[in-house]
């Protein structure tokens, strides 16, 4: 069974998030560099473009998180986690993230795309033309780099897909290169 064949029926053919039955698809939640159904959730439409971004947040459609947030899935708690860390601004997200519990582990993927920082202390990423750089983002090297500590030379031009950020450098992003997981400059890396 596919991933998102099993993300349906886990989900009864709703989203995770909202419960709504419309366009739902497959989520795989930053910064993970594979798919699978422990690190996917089912979301709508409407979720998916409030998510990544590409409309303005409504505020009253993340009423939902107030039952998606005790899922017996951690893909979902902590999508419903990183939501609520956006809008705790607004005054009742703050009062459920007071109740919500996260074990260790799932707490620490959770702040891996710093949702819980204030806009002010957020370490922000550049590629070497200035374009600021987020998880799951690809790149492409701008020049032949060494791989310290193997005897690996990294290619002008190789493209690095789904990248992690150092959430304590700016300097610093991780990715994969021929198979193997290495730390690289930004200043070396282009956005594609």
């Amino acid at each position: 069974m596919s991933i998102l064949q099993t993300l349906q029926e886990r989900s009864h053919n709703t989203c995770e998030l909202c419960t709504s039955a419309k366009e739902l698809k497959q989520y795989t939640i930053p910064p993970s560099l594979n798919e699978s159904v422990d690190n996917s959730v089912l979301v709508c439409s409407t979720c998916l473009e409030q998510i990544e971004g590409n409309i303005e947040m409504d505020t009253n459609h993340w009423r939902c998180l107030n039952d998606s947030m005790w899922s017996e899935f951690v893909a979902v708690q902590i999508m419903a986690w990183r939501m609520l860390q956006r809008l705790r601004n607004e005054g009742w997200p703050k009062d459920l993230l007071d109740m919500m519990y996260l074990d260790d582990e799932a707490l620490a993927l959770a702040r891996e795309t710093g949702e819980h920082e204030d806009e002010a202390n957020k370490i922000i990423h550049r590629d070497v033309n200035g374009v600021i750089l987020e998880v799951g983002d690809s790149v492409v090297l701008v020049k032949d780099l060494k791989v310290k500590g193997s005897s690996m030379v990294a290619k002008q031009g190789t493209a690095v897909r789904n990248i992690r950020l150092d959430h304590e450098n700016a300097d610093y992003i991780e990715g994969k290169v021929d198979g193997q997981q290495i730390v690289i400059i930004t200043k070396y890396v282009k956005k594609i």
